[in-house]
């Protein structure tokens, strides 16, 4: 292999390498300008866009043991990878394709398993990260509070049971 082919395929290795997923795209008909505007989008949740030569992914894939990605090679191809908020990533992704009918989603892969642009679609519509943290820690929380509920409700009661009393003595 040249060299020049050998380092763009370490290069897509590398791209690989840096997230458990990564989602392709068409980016036939970007600027300069909006690239710049997706990067940014992109860098706020951790990810990145990245220009990639469709025979060294597909090399850099069959390296990483990824399943077939020859289908969806094909045309001009964009990766793009990182960050830890997938469902995030994927709905700057939807949203920017949605505003200006560019980049679209060929494929995308969450771990082993490769995601049609519909499953890309589906995934940017779950809530981020952060909201199913808090979605978590509510639910863990709420054992305990009724805990604590249940075992100040007899301590309430008698409390109750002798204010009324008092209150009937001093009458």
């Amino acid at each position: 292999m040249r060299p020049e082919k050998t380092y763009l395929v370490r290069e897509a290795s590398e791209y690989l390498s840096r997230s458990n997923y990564f989602f392709l795209t068409d980016y036939k008909g970007i600027d300069s300008e909006e690239t710049s505007e997706l990067r940014k989008k992109l860098s706020e949740r951790g990810a990145e866009f990245h220009v990639v030569k469709n025979s060294s992914l597909k090399i850099a894939a069959k390296e990483k043991e990824l399943p077939d990605l020859s289908e969806f090679l094909v045309g001009h191809t964009a990766i793009i990878v990182g960050g830890d908020d997938v469902s995030g990533v994927a709905k700057a992704i939807t949203t920017f394709n949605k505003d200006t009918k560019k980049v679209s989603v060929k494929a995308g892969a969450l771990g082993d398993k490769i995601l049609s642009p519909d499953e890309v679609k589906t995934l940017s519509n779950l809530p981020s990260i952060e909201i199913l943290q808090s979605k978590l820690l509510s639910l863990l929380n709420t054992p305990a509070t009724q805990l604590v509920s249940v075992l100040s409700a007899t301590p309430r009661s008698m409390v109750t049971v002798l204010k009324a009393k008092a209150d009937k003595s001093n009458n």
